[in-house]
């Protein structure tokens, strides 16, 4: 049996879901915010038995960074970085838009 993993949250990928379920609760509804919500949740926590699920992220493989992978839970795209037994949410962006200028705007090179 592989050993589990501890998952931590960066305070950007805290404050990139709040931002995201405050924007479905309020344009959508409340419910389908509590649906997104459990859906990032589960899909964070199968990280912990299973880190390397998720592809390396493109945009930043394409200039030489593979050290961040990213989970899908459609649109939006968990950003996260193993390291030893820690896995560290980095963001959860929305796949919508371009993920190019939304990480060179958090100062990523891309």
């Amino acid at each position: 049996m592989s050993e589990l993993r501890r998952v931590e949250w960066s305070p950007v990928a805290v404050t990139d879901l709040e931002d995201i379920l405050d924007f479905i609760a309020r344009r959508e509804s409340p419910e389908r915010a509590r649906l997104v919500h459990a859906g990032v949740a589960r899909r964070i926590a199968s990280l912990t038995k299973h880190p390397l699920r998720g592809r390396i992220v493109p945009e930043l493989k394409r200039i030489g960074v593979t050290a961040f992978r990213e989970l899908v839970v459609a649109p939006y795209r968990i950003f996260f970085r193993i390291d030893g037994p820690l896995v560290g949410i980095v963001g959860i962006l929305d796949g919508r838009r371009d993920i190019a200028d939304l990480l060179a705007m958090r100062g990523w090179k891309v």
